[in-house]
């Protein structure tokens, strides 16, 4: 294990939530003991905050909606993992002036390796003028990707080098918001509009050892788009897999895109047009994220099968 006073300090952004939550695990976890983690919250006297410091995590307040609160953050680090949260305002463009103020905040203090996560501009796909699916937020067709997308030039034009990291959908949401829906008839249900599609999924947790192996590589990375994925699989076979790990009948239901973005829930037009994109553009999703790549950088990189086992008592539905 490395001594203390040799480890490089990287700043992680989101450390109380997923993404950012799964890499200061990784880092803290880590047998090498590279690196030491420097967890950044608006909130430093919670739980979550209290367990990573706990664990050994530097914990540091900031504010993304507040540039002078960023510059402690990024004090004498080595590197630093850089993320926004859409889904806490979703609103675009603030998510692009969130991650203007992270990024020059980086480049200003001399960062030496920044991690990105982002996501595809959709409009490559879809352009603003296709019909297929409405126009949100004036000038995006996904704003939860077009937004992070269009701010990755932030971090080139701040000076710092980085590495652009794509996730993909998150298997831990069919724990939350995508999880299965039992009907009046007492049958388990995934409302999904992918069609036959195949949609990328990954679990939280590879995607912090992902970024940990990133790290690890030292420069041979900065510049490059780094896409991932733990497989790719369509949802009726995701929901045979559900079958057999849960012991009862999940049933795959393939709404149109429509008929997902007329339910009643807050974010259901943004999710419409997000699942359209995974099925419409999904031979140019999946083909940016090659697995065996990917587990060239992570060779614990878990399939959907390996995850469902690991979550089969929290996935049990009453």
């Amino acid at each position: 294990m490395a001594d203390t006073a040799e480890k490089r300090t990287i700043t992680v952004f989101g450390a109380r939530g997923a993404q950012g939550g799964a890499l200061a695990r990784a880092i803290l976890s880590d047998p090498a003991g590279e690196f030491r983690v420097r967890a950044v919250t608006r909130q430093p006297d919670s739980d979550g905050a209290r367990e990573l410091a706990r664990l050994g995590a530097e914990v540091v307040q900031a504010d993304m909606d507040d540039a002078e609160t960023l510059v402690p953050a990024f004090e004498g680090v080595y590197g630093a993992f850089l993320m926004t949260n859409f889904w806490e305002h979703m609103s675009a463009e603030r998510e692009k002036a969130q991650a203007a103020a992270i990024a020059g905040a980086a480049g200003h203090a001399g960062v030496q390796h920044v991690i990105w996560s982002t996501l595809e501009d959709t409009r490559e796909c879809i352009p603003l003028d296709d019909d297929r699916m409405p126009t949100l937020q004036g000038s995006y067709k996904v704003p939860d990707f077009d937004g992070k997308a269009e701010a990755d030039h932030y971090f080139t034009d701040a000076g710092a080098p980085t590495t652009f990291l794509r996730t993909t959908f998150f298997w831990e949401n069919l724990l939350t918001t995508s999880a299965p829906q039992r009907g009046e008839d007492g049958i388990l249900r995934l409302n999904f509009p992918m069609g036959t599609s195949r949609l990328s999924g990954i679990a939280v947790d590879d995607i912090g050892k992902t970024a940990l192996a990133i790290l690890k590589r030292g420069t041979d990375l900065i510049g490059a788009t780094v896409s991932i994925a733990g497989e790719h699989l369509r949802v009726a076979d995701m929901a045979r897999a559900l079958t057999e790990t849960l012991g009862e009948p999940v049933e795959y239901l393939p709404l149109t895109p429509d008929a997902y973005r007329a339910l009643d829930f807050p974010a259901a037009e943004e999710a419409g047009n997000m699942f359209q994109f995974y099925a419409d553009c999904e031979e140019r999703f999946t083909r940016a994220r090659d697995l065996a790549a990917i587990r060239e950088l992570n060779p614990e990189l878990q399939d959907f099968a390996t995850w469902l086992a690991a979550h089969r008592d929290a996935l049990r539905t009453p």
